[in-house]
């Protein structure tokens, strides 16, 4: 180590480390490495030169204690207690082996609407999504319900797997949302606020989703035939199935949401009664087992450490990355482009939706969305819009070719038949549908703000202290 002063040595070189840092993360995640670890070990590594100090024992370098207090921090945050319970809600569920009979119910419901098998599929789709939040679990089951009843009806397989891949993604953006807690964990902004930012734009994709294969079914009924078997069924066992397979599951993500945005349960205290609810619906379709409780509990565990892993690397590599003067560089590179709010939005969706074919969304949402972050008050950017921004963004990640996750899940468990790129071309109008749709956030925010607005009156300003530099301008869209 040079033996000029520490302030010297920030100025001199202290950045440059921080980018060669970034720039071999990267590399290593391009190599396939566990990105969790390799964050780790990057601060690890990176921190013992940013802290060290001459005539200091290895052991007594701050880095120890910085990766000890982050990890304390990550695991005490009341925020998450929310996820493991909101996972093992979708467990408990996907475990009931209520999708078929939902599937069908809807189908019967749904008869006399065109493209009806299609419809319910992206309902059945939807409502799990939904209740799990788990996009490749509702990908690969209706995979295997859903696609070979449509195949096999003689409906077109673009269609059949544009429809399931695109409704699968949908629970990353509806409400009871694992990314929107991620995210608000991440930003520091309310989880309620996220949800009820979410609730419009998730539901008006889905519409949007609706109205495309309605209107392709009219217009060509040929893609989608009626199968017969529906007919079967009297309009009062039609009316019974849907009550037992729709209705119970509606009402209780229903509940469990509605809980949250009146204020009546914390996320955390309504997720833990949807997990009862779970618990009960499975029981009452007497699909509650042993075995099926012990594969959630792992599940559920599994997918939480990974989640709080990516918490502890996260913070112990930015922390190492802004003390280095990385966070500086990025800013003042950025504000050197000179961009309006709006090209920087573009900009940053831009880089998210590349980020979306390598990485999962817990990667870009925990390493990523933390370095746009700070920049947002710059722009007077809402970060509860920017957030929603970045999870309708990212659905595109998951069905656009060639890294569309959604097709490779679907691939992986659809008729060998089924070709790939017949995959990736049925999503691509879903595509459209989702860019029309951020399109139409940008143009009318009020998508975004209505609800917290009507729900939560408080402006931002009136929460955070004045002085406060974080401060952002929600009315962004409104006055720009």
């Amino acid at each position: 180590v040079d033996p000029t002063t520490r302030q010297e040595r920030i100025i001199m070189s202290d950045p440059f480390v921080a980018l060669l840092m970034l720039g071999l993360f990267i590399v290593f995640i391009f190599f396939g490495f566990p990105i969790a670890f390799t964050m780790m070990a990057m601060g690890m590594g990176f921190g013992f030169y940013a802290y060290f100090t001459p005539d200091q024992l290895i052991w007594d370098n701050r880095i120890l204690y910085l990766f000890t207090q982050n990890t304390f921090s990550v695991m005490n945050n009341d925020v998450l207690i929310s996820i493991p319970l909101f996972l093992f809600m979708g467990y408990i569920i996907e475990r009931a082996n209520i999708l078929d009979r939902l599937f069908l119910s809807l189908q019967v419901g749904l008869r006399g609407v065109p493209g009806s098998m299609a419809v319910a599929a992206l309902v059945t789709c939807t409502l799990f999504a939904t209740a799990t939040g788990i996009v490749g679990a509702v990908v690969a089951l209706m995979g295997l319900i859903a696609l070979p009843a449509m195949l096999k009806a003689g409906y077109d397989e673009k269609l059949a797997a544009g429809v399931i891949t695109a409704g699968g993604t949908l629970g990353i953006l509806i409400p009871p949302s694992i990314l929107l807690i991620v995210y608000a964990a991440t930003a520091s902004v309310s989880v309620v606020k996220m949800y009820a930012a979410a609730i419009i734009p998730g539901f008006t994709l889905a519409f949007l989703y609706l109205l495309y294969i309605i209107v392709r079914a009219t217009l060509n009924p040929s893609l989608c035939p009626k199968p017969k078997d529906v007919y079967d069924y009297s309009v009062w066992e039609s009316i019974v199935m849907v009550l037992k397979a729709f209705v119970p599951l509606a009402v209780l993500i229903m509940s469990v949401l509605g809980s949250i945005l009146f204020g009546l349960a914390t996320p955390s205290e309504a997720a833990a009664m949807g997990v009862l609810g779970g618990i009960i619906l499975a029981i009452v379709y007497r699909a509650f087992t042993w075995e099926r409780l012990r594969e959630s509990v792992y599940l559920t565990a599994r997918t939480s450490a990974m989640v709080c892993f990516l918490f502890v690397g996260s913070a112990t590599f930015a922390s190492v990355f802004g003390y280095l003067g990385g966070e500086h560089l990025v800013k003042d590179f950025m504000l050197a482009l000179d961009l309006s709010p709006l090209q920087f939005l573009l900009l940053s969706q831009f880089l998210i939706f590349i980020l979306g074919w390598p990485l999962e969304w817990s990667e870009i949402i925990i390493i990523f969305v933390p370095i746009f972050l700070p920049l947002l008050p710059l722009y007077g950017i809402d970060p509860i819009m920017f957030g929603i921004l970045i999870a309708v963004n990212l659905q595109t990640a998951f069905l656009a070719p060639p890294m569309a996750m959604s097709a490779y899940y679907l691939k992986g468990v659809a008729p060998k038949s089924l070709q790939l790129n017949t995959i990736f071309s049925g999503c691509m109008p879903f595509v459209y549908i989702i860019l029309f749709t951020l399109a139409m956030t940008y143009v009318f925010p009020a998508m975004v703000t209505y609800l917290p607005d009507q729900f939560f009156n408080q402006s931002v300003e009136m929460e955070r202290d004045p002085n406060d530099e974080s401060v952002v301008n929600p009315d962004f869209f409104k006055t720009n």
